[in-house]
């Protein structure tokens, strides 16, 4: 009975211990190991703005001079910072310590974002550095630490925001937030964790869906081979559905028959799980994962974006993931999900993923919601007719598009923003690489090379239009023989429309200020009069786009408002501005010429 007590006394000291770390689910939910460390909570950090920390020794440093709650970046409110101003340099401390039971295993140290660029020392030792924001990455930092006992973490961030050359999304560039730039967010801002990996353990796994030839085509890559085999099992709920053994190789691919596949959608977002097993010579198991897919093809035929071999409508919203709280990192799992939960109670079937790349854990939410969205680079804001900015964007993007591939929720692949008036060569020579290795990266998705304004090559064909009568929007997107009539945007002539999917990719931005505590507070074109005007604008806009059969969706904005910009349908902390089910009406309208289009 004692030792009963005693068992019942640590998991209840084990929970409440894990209820104090922020963010304390796994950050990796479609990479799922079982052994694993939650870095989170209150470190030590201090900012750097002479730049002169190496040479004070801020790397052997034991406690720096501030406190900050990881993984909240140091503007947010839940770091405990709150420091708004540009911070081009700055230290983050810990102590770690790695468990016993990990001896003899790799040891990673893993990032989910560091904006935007950082170098990592154990015990004052060089361990590892990376570039890029949004991009996820791992430390190997086995020969470093010793399993039983404590080590010293030093992270050195560098992020200038001002040099042009990094990609920002909506981060401004003036000390407080204006127009459509909001808070920057510097250093760490998504959870840092460590886990033990055999040398032999799979180091990423790609899924790729096979709707008509029911199948599920699996692609391991290891840190190391073993001379041993790869057992994969594809589990509907409790029982297997197909399983798999082959030779641990990265040339080896796993298919996975699946006779009767039930498809997911968001009508029925049904997700398989899967079970990976790296096994020895000897069936001695190496590594397991545990992950999840989804019986999903999406494809283009003609001017419509098929679901499943369907036609399918996209009522997008328009989502720059900000928090009032937590700048670009949620406060917590359950917000993630609910922005979802927001969107589809409005209306809306999926959401444009606007200049930011999403947490892993909201794109987890998508597939279990049924949510689709295009995932979006967070490209907007430096000057991308230079070398040096090209070459950071590219590089950001292969890497976010690779950990975010396969995601059944994802649709589309946006790597740009807006383009006006390009006439640089080398700059369009630029988006027309980008849509290249977008499409070699990942050949089941449709590519959105630059959402609105000048297109030099895409598969969907996109525009803003912020009109708001319901007359000059009619009149920007009728046909002009038989095209869209483009007159009205910025397309140059080095592309031409093919008949590609046609979209109205922002619209609407309709103001209806709220928030008392942003003074210049802004939407597009003049504020309505009444709350009745909102939804006459709203409602107008909206039916004005149902109405043409040669445009294959839109996307509304916004879902929120953010900060000083106050155009969302929700409120900045998330409450709603208007009567839900009159908006709920107007976006979940799918257009009635649709039936004859689907064959219904």
């Amino acid at each position: 009975m004692r030792y009963l007590f005693l068992i019942y006394f640590l998991i209840r000291f084990v929970s409440a211990h894990s209820q104090d770390v922020p963010r304390p689910e796994y950050p990796r939910p479609q990479f799922e190991r079982s052994s694993w460390i939650n870095l989170n909570g209150v470190w030590s950090c201090t900012f750097d703005p002479g730049n002169s920390g190496k040479e004070r020794g801020l790397l052997n440093s034991r406690g720096l001079d501030s406190k900050i709650t990881v993984p909240f970046c140091p503007e947010s409110k839940l770091s405990g910072l709150r420091h708004t101003d540009f911070i081009k340099y700055m230290w983050y401390q810990r102590q770690i310590s790695v468990p016993e039971s990990w001896a003899g295993k790799q040891i990673l140290l893993n990032f989910g974002g560091v904006d935007y660029s950082c170098e990592i020392y154990i015990d004052s030792l060089f361990a590892g550095s990376h570039t890029g924001g949004t991009a996820a990455f791992s430390v190997d930092i086995t020969r470093f630490v010793k399993p039983g006992s404590s080590n010293n973490l030093v992270v050195y961030v560098k992020d200038d925001v001002l040099s042009m050359t990094q990609p920002l999304g909506k981060q401004s560039f003036r000390y407080a937030s204006s127009g459509a730039r909001y808070t920057r967010t510097t250093g760490i801002w998504q959870t840092v964790w460590m886990e033990a990996v055999s040398s032999f353990g799979l180091k990423t796994c790609k899924i790729t869906p096979d709707l008509d030839q029911k199948q599920f085509i699996i692609q391991p890559e290891f840190y190391n081979l073993a001379k041993g085999n790869l057992i994969v099992r594809l589990k509907a709920g409790n029982k297997v559905v197909s399983e798999k053994k082959v030779k641990a190789s990265h040339s080896s691919f796993v298919i996975l028959p699946v006779k009767s596949p039930r498809t997911w959608s968001p009508e029925d977002p049904f997700l398989y799980t899967l079970e990976l097993e790296v096994r020895g010579e000897t069936g001695q198991l190496l590594d397991r994962v545990i992950s999840y897919a989804g019986m999903r093809k999406v494809h283009i035929e003609g001017n419509w974006v098929y679901l499943n071999n369907k036609p399918y409508y996209l009522r997008f919203v328009l989502d720059q993931g900000f928090y009032p709280d937590g700048i670009w990192t949620a406060p917590t799992d359950e917000a993630l999900k609910r922005d979802i939960e927001l969107s589809m109670k409005a209306g809306f079937n999926g959401a444009r993923l606007h200049e930011k790349v999403f947490e892993e854990r909201f794109h987890y939410w998508a597939d279990k919601l049924g949510y689709l969205v295009w995932a979006e680079a967070s490209d907007w804001g430096p000057d991308r007719t230079k070398t040096e900015t090209r070459r950071n964007l590219t590089d950001e993007w292969t890497e976010t598009l690779n950990q975010r591939i396969n995601h059944p929720a994802i649709i589309g692949w946006t790597p740009l923003n807006e383009l006006w008036n390009t006439d640089n060569t080398d700059y369009i020579h630029f988006n027309q690489s980008i849509y290249k290795l977008t499409r070699l990266l990942d050949t089941s998705r449709p590519v959105i090379t630059a959402a609105g304004g000048d297109i030099y090559l895409s598969d969907i064909w996109t525009v803003h239009d912020y009109a708001q009568n319901d007359s000059l929007l009619y009149e920007n997107l009728k046909l002009k023989d038989k095209v869209p009539d483009f007159s009205p945007y910025h397309v140059v002539k080095q592309a031409h429309y093919n008949g590609q999917p046609f979209m109205v990719s922002e619209y609407g931005g309709i103001k209806w200020a709220t928030d008392p505590a942003y003074k210049n507070s802004w939407g597009y074109g003049n504020a309505p009069k009444n709350i009745e005007e909102v939804f006459k604008r709203m409602e107008g806009l909206t039916n004005t786009i149902l109405k043409f059969d040669h445009i294959s969706g839109y996307c509304f904005t916004q879902l929120t408002n953010v900060e000083q910009e106050q155009n969302g349908i929700y409120n900045y902390d998330r409450t709603p501005k208007f009567d839900m089910e009159r908006v709920r009406a107007i976006f979940s309208k799918d257009p009635v010429w649709l039936r004859s289009k689907a064959g219904k």
